[in-house]
């Protein structure tokens, strides 16, 4: 039976007319009558008595009011419930490392500062690991820097990046003012794990210039790679954003490498099938006004 079916029957009830009960719902007499008739037929019990041209409900009916009266209310506040949650939204947001580091806090202050109502629950993972929570539907969107294979992943270039060689104050690059790209291969390198976006970009670019290279340390998040590296430990690549200030406390060095630049775009990704609620286009929105600063 369907909800339409309890509404009329509450209405007869609270009429006890089945003419001024259509006049209410703005519907014939005749859709009353079957409507009631297939109540009485679906669960085989008589809902009304009809005596001297008056209903009169039955012990049946009374039971059955209380059930209807109860889906209908229930109805009512599942509907504003939902109109709710549409209104203030909700966004699960996968996040690479980097970028969930230095780049998504300040995004996720600056929308939630506009839809302070909306529930935003955020998942920081490499970027092959943030590709299979879209493919599972473990999250709506996401922001990696890497790059993601699938075609059934959509992606958006929403800002560029760039990752820079670095030092601590002790290394023998610290006071050069940039090296040759073969000097890379006499190297220590602190580096990220597999299936990191900033791993897969450094071993791109070495590929490319044909440069061997040895991981002395391999981690999986961006502090333990700077801390070491400012203790003498190795050298790293990664990205400019996530050292500035490591910089300009001179904790941390930056050398060119002549002839190398490791440049990419972070990028927001979803599945191709995924339906993008209001509050997921105005997050992508602000994502791609790039008017925010690192």
């Amino acid at each position: 039976m369907s909800l339409r079916h309890f509404k009329i029957f509450v209405a007869v009830c609270e009429k006890m007319n089945m003419s001024k009960a259509a006049e209410a719902l703005f519907i014939s007499q005749s859709a009353i009558s079957q409507a009631i008739s297939e109540l009485e037929n679906y669960y085989g019990v008589r809902l009304f008595e009809r005596l001297s041209r008056k209903l009169y409900l039955t012990s049946a009916g009374e039971k059955l009011l209380g059930y209807a009266m109860h889906m209908i209310k229930l109805n009512e506040e599942l509907e504003s419930s939902m109109k709710a949650l549409h209104e203030k939204g909700s966004i699960r947001i996968g996040a690479s490392v980097t970028i969930g580091a230095y780049v998504l806090p300040k995004l996720v202050a600056r929308f939630q500062n506009i839809n302070a109502e909306t529930d935003i629950k955020v998942y920081e993972e490499n970027t092959e690991k943030i590709g299979k929570m879209i493919l599972n539907d473990k999250i709506d969107i996401a922001l990696v820097e890497g790059q993601i294979s699938t075609p059934d992943i959509l992606q958006i270039p929403f800002m560029k990046d760039e990752l820079i060689l670095i030092c601590g104050h002790n290394h023998k690059f610290a006071k050069l003012k940039g090296v040759e790209p073969k000097e890379l291969e006499r190297e220590k390198f602190i580096i990220r794990e597999k299936g990191s976006g900033t791993r897969k970009t450094f071993e791109d670019k070495m590929t490319e210039k044909k440069l061997n290279w040895e991981a002395a340390w391999i981690c999986n998040n961006t502090d333990t790679i700077k801390m070491s590296v400012a203790e003498g430990l190795g050298v790293s690549v990664i990205s400019r954003c996530s050292c500035l200030n490591e910089l300009s406390r001179k904790i941390l060095y930056e050398i060119p490498v002549k002839g190398v630049s490791f440049e990419r775009e972070f990028k927001v990704i979803y599945h191709k099938n995924k339906y993008l609620t209001g509050t997921i286009k105005r997050f992508i929105e602000l994502c791609m006004t790039n008017n925010y600063t690192i």
